[in-house]
């Protein structure tokens, strides 16, 4: 018996399996299998049940992967019908590397269960194992799960759909089978470690102890030697009807299920990978017709391995598909086709003169025209004239007049014509000394080499800087120092100061430096400037300086000439100039020699003057005149330009310049500011100060006279005497 050892709770363990329980046998090899999703072609389900797990790397092409980012992942087999099982191994990925808490893997494997069903929902199935006390150290990897139960589907389910999760668990599941094995009885109705003991009559036994678990459907009793209704599974003890026999359905389990459906009670949809879609057995849901292309065994639901294609995979893929693998329903290969084949299906050989990877290299020269070996691209029968080499796709050398080489190796056996050498004729000759043919052995040249090469065989350019036969001359004044070998022209130029095309001549013209094109400066006397950086020899004429002599003059006090080196101004400057060279400008506000004096404050534009002679730009401001506006108005006259006249000041004396107001007051007769407002009737004398007598008429505005007399009652000049009885009359 096997060792077992208790891990969870009494509706699973986990097993130690020891030798005699080799004698059940896998009945999950290479059955139907199914996955909720799958990460890529290469990792379905079926490779979780094909017996190989050697690469436990999840890439590596042996294990049934899932997408990722799944909140759940349920993979199942089909065994075909129900079976008596013992005990389930899985056997996870690993990645290739030591399965410990490290292992990233372990945290997807954390929180899985095993179901036995006979239906593909677990819900109608029974719970063989739930982890719920694994802690990525302790969860072993592969594991062995007893199951002593009946039935056709073993379910693996994982979730993380109800956070949050034990420490150690992933956000989400993934598949990662690499190994399902589902060890039992094949035959129904025995027990024991060799599956030779028969079970009771009629009795679906325990498959260590043999007693009854379940009746075979249509049996029910202590014994299971009652019969159940027709097409029943009935109550084990009354045979009340509980549920139908595959294919039948109703309360009786008289109804047949109608077509496109199977299984108990008919739940389940035939498969549309039906050779007649949807058309199956009703109890087994097999394919009565077989399967369409792609798909295989009995119910459809797989499909083909890689390697074949076609209704129930019954067709090998081409040997000349690349990696052998194809479409599963037509047979196209899916990654192209071996070197030398062509087509879909990789059945017809390169031809229209092509051989080799997607028959995209053209044959050589093969003899007479035949065809070349479709795969390698060698020539069965040899080289067409004038071609060698195992693809003939080497052409012969310069022979001598004109003779084939050997097809082989390319040799010419009677030399080579002028102007070639070497053993294939395909080197040719250097630049030798006036055209005459080299060594047809070795390429040298006899007599020298021609100008622009150098060398035994005349095969080498000129070094930068050389130029000649046998590059025996040196450059002139080219610019980079680099020249044409043969001629000695200079293509980039002449350095700073020469020209024509060998750059052996200096700057003329007056001219100096890149491409002469710089003019000289004004040298003194009128000599030539230095032809390279056009620097005078003897100094400047008068009026320029500095190096060249390019600059000119200041304006230096009197037309002086400045120094020629520095341009300085030995005597200081004009007016309208300052600085060492006399060559700034005054700034605003200044004019005259060295801009020592200041425009004056009355000019009308503030402090603008001409820096030559001070001049008021735009005039003077009010009551200023002269041409940088120092002088008063004069002449009784005030405002702008001096225009306006002034008013009836006291004793005639002037009025303020600028505004016209009389500072002392005003003559009689009149008032204001600029005293040029008559007196007001009622009022005379200095600034209308005296009020006319209220007897008065015609009062005058300068004396206060009374010109047209007084009113009665009243004498003298002002009338400002009442008169006196008997000598002046009341009128």
């Amino acid at each position: 018996m096997p060792c077992v050892v208790v891990l969870c709770s009494c509706l699973f363990t986990v097993l130690h399996i020891t030798s005699d329980v080799l004698a059940y046998e896998n009945l999950a090899l290479h059955q139907p299998a199914w996955q909720s999703s799958t990460y890529t072609s290469y990792t379905g389900a079926d490779l979780a049940v094909d017996g190989q797990y050697t690469d436990l790397d999840w890439r590596g092409g042996q294990c049934a992967v899932s997408d990722y980012g799944e909140q759940t992942a349920k993979w199942r087999v089909d065994l075909g019908a129900v079976k008596s099982i013992h005990h389930v191994f899985i056997q996870y990925a690993t990645g290739n590397t030591v399965w410990d808490k490290n292992n990233y893997l372990t945290r997807y494997f954390l929180g899985f269960s095993v179901y036995i069903s006979k239906t593909t929902k677990k819900e109608d199935g029974v719970l063989c194992f739930r982890d719920t006390n694994y802690t990525r150290a302790t969860i072993p990897n592969p594991v062995n799960i007893t199951c002593p139960y009946h039935g056709r589907y073993v379910i693996y389910y994982n979730n993380r759909t109800h956070p949050p999760y034990p420490e150690g668990y992933s956000d989400d599941t993934d598949i990662d089978l690499c190994e399902v094995e589902v060890y039992g009885c094949p035959k129904l109705g025995f027990y024991g470690e060799s599956c030779s003991i028969p079970c009771p009559q009629n009795c679906l036994c325990h498959i260590n102890e043999g007693t009854c678990l379940e009746c075979l459907p249509g049996y029910y009793g202590h014994n299971c030697s009652l019969p159940c209704h027709q097409n029943c599974y009935c109550d084990i003890t009354e045979g009340t009807c509980l549920d139908c026999l595959p294919g039948y359905r109703g309360l009786t389990c008289n109804e047949t299920c109608p077509e496109g459906l199977y299984g108990p009670k008919c739940e389940s949809k035939c498969s549309v990978n039906c050779a007649v879609s949807e058309r199956c057995d009703a109890k087994t849901g097999e394919c009565i017709d077989g399967c369409q292309a792609g798909w295989r065994f009995t119910t459809c639901y797989s499909k083909c391995l890689s390697g074949y294609y076609g209704p129930n995979c019954k067709y090998t893929c081409s040997e000349n598909c690349r990696y052998q693998d194809c479409d599963g329903k037509t047979g196209e290969c899916l990654t192209g086709c071996q070197p030398g084949w062509r087509n879909t299906t990789c059945e017809e050989k390169c031809g229209d003169n092509t051989y080799g990877w997607r028959c995209q290299q053209t044959c050589g020269n093969c003899s007479n025209g035949e065809p070349c070996h479709h795969v390698n691209g060698s020539c069965p029968s040899g080289c067409d004239a004038g071609a060698y080499g195992v693809k003939c796709k080497e052409s012969c050398g310069n022979c001598s007049n004109g003779e084939p080489c050997n097809d082989t190796d390319g040799s010419c056996t009677s030399g080579c014509n002028a102007g070639a050498y070497g053993v294939k004729c395909k080197e040719s000759c250097g630049n030798c000394s006036n055209g005459e043919p080299c060594n047809d052995t070795d390429g040298s040249c006899p007599s020298g080499c021609d100008a622009g090469a150098y060398g035994k065989k005349c095969d080498i350019e000129c070094r930068s800087g050389y130029y000649g036969p046998n590059c025996k001359y040196k450059c002139r004044n080219c610019r980079y120092q680099k020249c044409d070998g043969k001629t000695g022209e200079c293509h980039n130029g002449c350095q700073n100061g020469w020209r024509n095309t060998t750059c052996d001549e200096k700057c003329g013209d007056n001219t100096y430096g890149r491409q002469c094109q710089q003019t000289c400066g004004n040298c003194s006397n009128g000599e030539p400037c230095h032809h390279v950086n056009g620097r005078c020899p003897s100094g400047c004429d008068a009026g320029a300086y500095g190096v060249m002599c390019k600059d000119s003059c200041g304006n230096c006090s009197n037309g002086e000439p400045c120094n020629d080196v520095d341009g300085t101004c030995p005597h200081g400057c004009d007016a309208g100039v300052y600085g060492k060279k006399c060559d700034i400008e005054c700034q605003m506000g200044l004019y005259g020699p060295n801009c020592q004096n200041n425009c004056s404050n009355n000019c009308a534009v503030s402090k603008q003057c001409d820096v030559i002679t001070g001049e008021c730009i735009g005039g003077c401001q009010a009551g200023w005149q002269g041409s940088t506006c120092d002088a008063d108005c004069v002449d009784k006259t005030y405002g702008a330009e001096c225009k306006q006249a002034c008013g009836n000041c006291r004793n005639g004396e002037p009025c303020h310049h600028v505004n016209g107001s009389c500072l002392f007051g005003c003559d009689a007769g009149v008032y204001g500011d600029k005293c040029d407002t008559e007196c007001p009737t009622g009022r005379y004398g200095r600034s209308c100060s005296e009020t006319c007598g209220d007897q008065c008429q015609g009062c005058n505005r300068f004396s206060g006279v009374c010109e047209l007399g007084c009113l009665p009652g009243w004498t003298g000049q002002r009338c400002d005497e009442p008169c006196t009885f008997g000598n002046n009359k009341f009128h």
